[in-house]
């Protein structure tokens, strides 16, 4: 076994104690764990906009990527209607100032749903890797100088979605990763002609950018049901790495060194509705994997560590009635618990992972749904709605208890997307154009 596959051992180790690794950066889109928690205490629940802001930073424009953080670098993308582009953006931590912003092609928007700037950054440390709904993936160091850049639809064709494609790249073991999992044929002018269309899984170097290995992920789902806008989320169960896929009616685990589909469980679609996108990343806790069927069906929970083409008996639970579901926003796994946000229909319910029971479920008051994904730390659980309303949840099988309701954005904001970052003790509230961070 390779000396970086047994640091990750290590790693996958802590990944479920408050002491966990790294555990007051936030690295990627879900955080250290992968799953939408840290660690850490002393984070606020009393605030609002008139109290304790500790700074305030001006976006260039909107965007609905989360922003990821290490030490004092914080990393988000926004369009700049300027300069027509998607711009990632460094801000610092400790004072909100813009440390520097790159553009990193042409072009905001295709629609007026969504920009470009959708995707969440990932970073290392070293390198931040930013990535745009029309295909620019680039890398810089933490002073921004650009290590390199490449279109992955120049590369492998136009993407074939309906709407704005947005997936964010994943780092692991070494490895870039991106998935792009598009329908086999084009729609609305978009998606390649000269040949099939394919979704695939792709690895790559992230000190060049080149690519290891592209993955064909096949599937039996039709037209916008084949489209996903989740992420890859890696996971360590008895002893072996995987990276989770979900999409196009079914759920994939992968061997993280070459992308070979290690098992695959589907359908949620039996009828194989047409217009069945996929948004919600997988989450793993408790040896359990998450896949969230759209439009209001059920969340199935699939027992992880299977092999080849698994069947009715590899679910531990499916979900009844239309509190437990989620269309767009992927559940958290926090403290023994799945926490699954019903954004449209305005429930967030506690669930235990291998029984499926529901521990208690709360309806929010909310103007406008929710397409935010909850966070986890210190007994709490933030999300925020689409108009910019904050919700603080206490935590636990004794939780549920509403400790804030407030807001950050004016009555004109509609399309708030990104998640709230806790690290340091401090939350990071992101709405159309503007980052506040929050302490105590």
């Amino acid at each position: 076994m390779h000396s970086s596959r047994l640091l990750l051992l290590a790693i996958a180790a802590v990944f479920t104690t408050a002491s966990a690794v790294q555990a007051d950066n936030w690295p990627n889109w879900r955080g250290p764990r992968f799953d939408g928690s840290a660690g850490g205490t002393g984070y606020p629940s009393d605030f609002s906009i008139d109290k304790g802001v500790k700074w305030k930073a001006q976006l260039p424009g909107e965007g609905a990527s989360t922003p990821v953080v290490w030490e004092n670098a914080i990393f988000l993308t926004s369009v700049d209607e300027e300069k027509d582009a998607v711009v990632g953006i460094c801000i610092d931590y400790r004072t909100g100032e813009i440390k520097w912003s790159h553009p990193l092609g042409e072009g905001v928007r295709i629609d007026e749903r969504s920009t470009y700037a959708g995707a969440s950054a990932v970073t290392d440390g070293e390198t931040v890797f930013f990535f745009s709904g029309n295909g620019d993936l680039a890398a810089f160091d933490f002073n921004g100088n650009q290590k390199w850049h490449r279109n992955i639809e120049a590369d492998y064709g136009d993407f074939a979605f309906q709407w704005t494609f947005s997936s964010s790249p994943q780092l692991w073991d070494g490895l870039l990763y991106l998935q792009v999992l598009q329908r086999d044929t084009p729609v609305n002018g978009r998606g390649n002609t000269d040949g099939p269309i394919q979704s695939f899984l792709l690895a790559m170097d992230p000190e060049t950018g080149k690519t290891k290995w592209q993955h064909i992920r096949a599937a039996d789902a039709v037209q916008e049901s084949l489209e996903a806008f989740s992420t890859p989320i890696p996971m360590m169960h008895d002893g072996r790495p995987e990276l989770v896929i979900a999409g196009a009616d079914c759920l994939t685990g992968h061997d993280p060194a070459t992308g070979a589909e290690l098992w695959r469980w589907g359908t949620y679609n039996h009828e194989q509705i047409s217009h069945w996108r996929l948004v919600p990343s997988p989450v793993y806790g408790q040896g359990t994997i998450l896949v969230c069927a759209p439009k209001g069906a059920p969340i199935y929970a699939i027992e992880a560590g299977g092999k080849g083409n698994l069947f009715d008996t590899a679910k531990r639970w499916v979900s009844e009635g239309k509190e437990v579901t989620a269309d767009v926003p992927t559940p958290l796994y926090y403290g023994g618990y799945f926490y699954v946000l019903n954004g449209r229909n305005k429930f967030l319910s506690c669930v235990h992972p291998t029984t499926g029971n529901v521990v208690w479920s709360r309806r929010f008051d909310a103007k406008m749904k929710v397409e935010t994904s909850p966070t986890g730390v210190d007994d709490k659980i933030y999300f925020m709605s689409q108009l910019g309303e904050v919700f603080v949840y206490s935590a636990g099988a004794d939780g549920g208890e509403l400790l804030n309701q407030t807001t950050f954005a004016s009555s004109q904001s509609v399309n708030i997307r990104a998640s709230i970052v806790p690290t340091n003790g401090t939350l990071l509230i992101r709405t159309d154009d503007q980052l506040f961070q929050i302490g105590n």
